[in-house]
């Protein structure tokens, strides 16, 4: 029943594919090889199939080499665009500091200018109460004194017999020169009074202005201060996103280089502040400090991303051919990124290299031990350029990729453990994309 099946299918494609025989001819024999229509059409099937696929794979992994290139090209221009927002960002935070310190300096200058016009007032002032003190002490002397005098007088006329006329006469003299006196001294009274009452004027105008000043101070301030906090919060949040993205957590890492990095010493100098300077300060201590821990932190993170490998250990046009994970049943611990032998390979991060040399499967190696736990591996390189106990820096050349150990074709094979287990790589590289 086979057969006759397999038979009625040749007899039907026998018109578009018709049998073919080869011939084989030898010294003394011929033979020859029948192709009937059912064994071409598989042939032909095979064929088809083989070119598809081959178009397809062509395409993916061509699709792929450009998004790479294009990546990277992405990723060193915001590398470059975020390195230059912290340099404008630390430029107009000094020129905002250089501001405010001689704002503050002009303000200090103003309220010491008032604090003496306030002294200059409370001393007219000292002077006229003392004048006005005096000036009835002098009246009442006089009054006593003009008192006393018209007694004598009165006594000595009666005693002497003078007519009331002459003793008018003389009372409205003496009562002529006692009025000229009072009339001088109130004159200059009132002349001190005025001046007193001018400078009083003229201190309270000053007092105004300065404080004026120092409310457009504090408006430049706040206006200063508040650029400078959402600078720091719009360069925080990427930072903050990346390393979430790569499976760490920020506090820890943070926690880990503050400890690290915790020395401080030097001589100190006492520094004196007035009263309302240090009023002044007071009102911006906090918002001072929140930016300042702010701007530490952004430092603590450039210093483990120079610890961590968040970049890729390959410059230049190279292909991902092999991703992280299970392949026929086994655990591909890595990354595979295709390239010609002698391609550059650098170091991700700083680290200490703890391996360097050949290893069954990964041919000439390189392991590297980062802070925190974490390393990397590069296998099948052409070429080892460091040695064990060697310190390195994120972006030092550390070898060139190539074909050793167990390898189809010349490839750089490159890992990154938490310990001994292995992580997926692109979680860090996608991770940092969105920053460098």
């Amino acid at each position: 029943m086979h057969r006759r099946l397999l038979v009625s299918i040749n007899r039907r494609l026998e018109h578009w594919l018709p049998e073919q025989r080869f011939f084989m001819k030898s010294d003394n024999t011929t033979r020859y090889v029948r192709l009937r229509p059912l064994t071409q059409l598989t042939a032909l099937g095979a064929a088809g199939f083989c070119f598809v696929w081959a178009v397809g794979a062509s395409s993916v992994l061509f699709i792929s080499s450009i998004s790479s290139g294009s990546s990277r090209e992405q990723a060193a221009l915001a590398q470059t665009a975020f390195e230059q927002r912290l340099i404008d960002l630390a430029r107009e935070r000094d020129s905002r500091a250089a501001e405010a310190l001689a704002a503050q300096k002009r303000f200090q200058v103003a309220l010491d200018q008032v604090s003496a016009m306030q002294s200059q007032l409370m001393a007219s002032e000292e002077r006229r109460r003392e004048v006005e003190t005096g000036i009835d002490a002098i009246q009442t002397t006089l009054r006593r004194a003009v008192a006393e005098r018209d007694a004598a007088r009165h006594a000595l006329d009666v005693a002497r017999g003078v007519g009331s006329g002459q003793s008018l006469a003389a009372k409205a003299d003496d009562m002529g020169g006692t009025v000229d006196m009072l009339t001088s001294a109130l004159d200059a009274t009132a002349a001190e009074r005025d001046a007193a009452r001018q400078d009083a004027d003229s201190a309270r105008q000053q007092a105004d202005q300065a404080a004026l000043e120092k409310r457009l101070i504090e408006q430049h301030t706040n206006q200063i201060f508040t650029t400078i906090e959402g600078a720091v919060k719009i360069s925080m949040e990427p930072l903050d996103s990346m390393f979430r993205k790569a499976g760490v957590n920020p506090k820890s890492i943070l926690d880990q280089v503050r400890k690290g990095y915790s020395g401080v010493g030097g001589p100190l100098s006492q520094v004196t502040l007035s009263s309302q300077s240090a009023s002044l300060f007071a009102n911006d201590d906090a918002r001072a400090q929140g930016i300042l821990d702010q701007l530490d932190r952004m430092n603590m993170y450039r210093i483990a991303v120079d610890k961590l490998p968040f970049a890729i250990p390959l410059n230049g046009g190279y292909r991902f051919t092999s991703p992280f994970g299970y392949r026929w049943g086994r655990l591909h611990a890595g990354i595979d990124l295709a390239g010609p032998i002698g391609m550059d390979v650098h170091a991700p991060a700083d680290g200490t290299v703890v391996e360097a040399g050949w290893e069954n499967g990964y041919g000439q190696m390189i392991r590297i031990q980062h802070d925190y736990g974490i390393s990397t591996v590069y296998g099948h390189l052409s070429r080892i350029l460091v040695h064990e106990g060697q310190k390195v820096s994120r972006g030092d050349l550390i070898g060139d990729s190539g074909d050793s150990g167990r390898s189809t074709g010349p490839h750089l094979h490159y890992e990154i453990r938490v310990g001994d287990t292995p992580i997926n790589p692109m979680t860090f590289i996608k991770a940092a994309q969105d920053v460098f």
